[in-house]
């Protein structure tokens, strides 16, 4: 039988809500945006929230880069901290644009309940939501972060879509941002544009006393974005957007987080 389109709208909105309550914002941050050929690359993984200061490491993931040919290789040298990942890979002799990836990672499972017109929620398992309490939301989270970093002219094969999850797909190069100008990008899940969704730009400070500032835009009809870009910086893109999950999943929804670093230049 079918939910009614009002209360299925509950339950979604309260998913959101709660999946927003809980996780920090998982990121990936490169050591540079401009490289060289054959030189070693390194990234800051974790969760935060405060960018890009982070608190929890991304854990062990299939760290990923796409080249500017195409060809997908992995991060040879990855370190586990408490805080933070680490990782790093001499580059091949290529130039153009590098796709950087943690790949996926799949974290806790999150439970919302209302009992007595009260809102609870648990990340663990073995806990027992009381017999009279009604499940708003039952979701694990899946994170994945990237950047794009570039030798020489940009070049657009590592921007392909994955057509997998979700991910922004960009339209202008994410190597050649300025001031003034805006970054367009369509937002995809499965390879279909999300419309309507939003999308939460931070722009950090890269300091430790200053907050980072945030801009919330949402996509059109047809999934896109074309974001002012007003300050110099390194900003970061957050969707989150929840989505069944697969057969034999560890929960019955998937709580998507999907993050791009990006470095916006003067003019």
């Amino acid at each position: 039988m079918k939910r009614p389109i009002l209360l299925r709208t509950f339950i979604a909105a309260s998913c959101f809500v709660a999946l927003s309550a809980h996780a920090h914002t998982p990121f990936l941050l490169p050591n540079s945006f401009d490289i060289q050929p054959k030189e070693m690359i390194g990234v800051d993984a974790g969760f935060t929230e405060k960018f890009f200061v982070s608190d929890v490491a991304f854990g062990d993931t299939a760290f990923v880069i796409v080249t500017p040919e195409g060809e997908r290789i992995p991060f040879g040298d990855i370190h586990q901290f408490k805080q933070r990942t680490v990782a790093e890979q001499k580059l091949p002799d290529e130039k153009g644009t590098y796709r950087l990836s943690t790949g996926p990672r799949l974290g806790a499972v999150f439970r919302t309940w209302e009992r007595n017109g009260k809102v609870e929620s648990a990340r663990d398992p073995q806990q027992v939501i009381p017999a009279d309490a009604k499940l708003l939301s039952h979701y694990q989270s899946l994170s994945i972060s990237e950047a794009y970093v570039t030798a020489g002219k940009p070049s657009t094969k590592a921007l392909a879509p994955v057509g997998k999850g979700l991910e922004i797909v960009a339209v202008t190069h994410p190597s050649d941002l300025f001031v003034n100008e805006k970054f367009n990008f369509t937002v995809q899940y499965d390879g279909k544009p999300l419309p309507n969704q939003k999308v939460s730009v931070y722009r950090s400070p890269m300091d430790f006393a200053s907050q980072s500032t945030v801009q919330n835009v949402s996509t059109d009809a047809d999934g896109k974005v074309a974001l002012p870009l007003t300050k110099a910086g390194i900003y970061l893109a957050l969707i989150r957007y929840q989505a069944p999950a697969p057969a034999g999943a560890a929960a019955p929804m998937y709580g998507n987080n999907y993050t791009l670093t990006f470095r916006v230049l003067d003019q």
